[in-house]
């Protein structure tokens, strides 16, 4: 997710706001506060007047920030009064929330979402309701690709790899396809049908749900599980492969940036060859990615700009913000290959991009998410609900618009369940080699 971060609801002019969105990006530490839209009291959603008033402000406030007036040809007007009916004869928060996400959902943009009061979370550390598996597609079904350790599924026997059958009795390829609304499996988009596929197992904490799987074997089990509040840290992962440094980025932030270039401090410089792995990487504050792309890029590289609905444009360009007082490009053609999937969204496609645009990098794995919006800031609704609206665009520095298309590997290379049983990463063994090569070749040039 992009960041684009100001201090208050109500600028004096979209202008100045914009300016004042740069000045933050680029000078403040980032802050993941949220935005009061009004001021207005708290309000309940028991109420009739209550589910109104967060309705309307919802509505308003896309109609309002939306990056795109034309909202993409998706007709928002029009039937915003059924959702409006819909939204007052709700009983209570949870009837309220899931009309307004249908509202949103044609807009196909995963940036704009709405959180209830007890769904709220930072971004920085991502909190989410889960039986403790993580599901992905691979092969053409929706198959395990982590299970906490201490969850009931894992006391069960399920294992990374196992397909997932059945949730309550019904087909899972039928609650993804209802989870498309009407959109097909063949022709939704990436980042649609990878969200329908990831929440699967979605539902209230506390509730339980009935999961039937087919294990290594062909074996179908099933078990009864209990959907629970879980809340996790971005970090990222330095290790050593021979003479390559492999680096695993959860996300961007300012602090976690820092931390990353102090720990590369030392060890950068000895590496003959970086593994970049953005492939668990959703985004998070463009400027403090910035930093990250200028220890391969350099300073001052043109990164692309952001577009607010006036037309207003602002450039990213690595180390504007210089979180640290050196730079740590000690090996400017240092050989370097990225790593991405479907999860790869937003500051981490942007990333992506511009070392594969430049020609500093390979790229291995799935393609992106294309989910390359931005945010200005999370906007909080009269019951201390959340909406998060995406109001800029963004485009490379050649002009190419990241959205929905994102970034195409130079080579495709895709998970199988086999490797899941194995614990085989196949692209990190792809981009070993890669690097190895490449390394004999520099060898053989001396």
């Amino acid at each position: 997710m992009n960041f684009i971060k100001r201090k208050t609801a109500k600028p004096v002019s979209l202008t100045a706001l914009v300016c004042l969105a740069i000045l933050l990006l680029l000078v403040f530490p980032f802050s993941s506060g949220v935005s009061s839209n009004d001021g207005s009291r708290f309000v309940s959603t028991g109420t009739r007047e209550g589910r109104l008033a967060v309705f309307d402000d919802v509505w308003q406030t896309i109609e309002e920030r939306y990056y795109d007036p034309k909202f993409g040809g998706v007709d928002w007007r029009g039937p915003s009064s059924s959702f409006r009916q819909a939204a007052a004869e709700a009983k209570g928060s949870h009837e309220l929330y899931d009309v307004l996400r249908r509202m949103i959902a044609p807009l196909n943009d995963p940036h704009t979402r709405v959180y209830s009061p007890e769904e709220k979370f930072d971004w920085w550390r991502p909190r989410f309701v889960t039986v403790g598996l993580v599901i992905r597609e691979i092969e053409g079904a929706p198959t395990v690709v982590q299970v906490d350790p201490q969850s009931e599924p894992a006391r069960a026997g399920i294992r990374p790899g196992d397909v997932i059958e059945s949730v309550d009795g019904v087909s899972a390829w039928e609650l993804i396809q209802k989870q498309l609304k009407n959109q097909s499996l063949s022709t939704a988009s990436r980042s649609a049908r990878f969200r329908a596929v990831a929440g699967v197992l979605e539902g209230q904490d506390g509730t339980i749900v009935r999961v039937g799987w087919r294990n290594k074997d062909g074996k179908t089990r099933s078990g009864n599980f209990t959907r629970h509040w879980n809340q996790r840290e971005l970090g990222f992962q330095l290790s050593r492969n021979h003479k390559f440094l492999v680096l695993e980025i959860e996300g961007f932030t300012d602090t976690l940036v820092s931390e990353l270039l102090r720990a590369l401090k030392n060890k950068l410089p000895k590496a003959e060859g970086v593994v970049l792995d953005l492939r668990r990487n959703g985004g998070g504050n463009a400027e403090a990615m910035s930093e990250t792309a200028d220890l391969f890029l350099g300073r001052g590289a043109d990164l692309g700009g952001f577009t607010d609905r006036a037309g207003t444009t602002f450039q990213l360009i690595t180390r504007s913000a210089a979180l640290f007082p050196f730079s740590l490009n000690p090996k400017p053609n240092l050989p370097l290959v990225v790593l991405v999937s479907e999860r790869t969204s937003s500051a981490a496609e942007i990333l992506a991009a511009a070392l594969q645009a430049k020609g500093r990098a390979r790229i291995i794995g799935t393609p992106t998410c294309g989910c390359v919006l931005a945010i200005r800031s999370r906007y909080t609704l009269p019951d201390e609900g959340v909406l998060d609206v995406s109001e800029f665009d963004y485009r490379t520095a050649s002009g190419i618009r990241l959205e929905r298309l994102g970034v195409q590997p130079d080579f495709v290379v895709l998970p199988k369940r086999s490797d899941l049983y194995t614990n085989r990463d196949r692209a990190l063994d792809v981009a070993l080699e890669m690097l190895r090569a490449s390394s004999v070749t520099q060898i053989s040039r001396r």
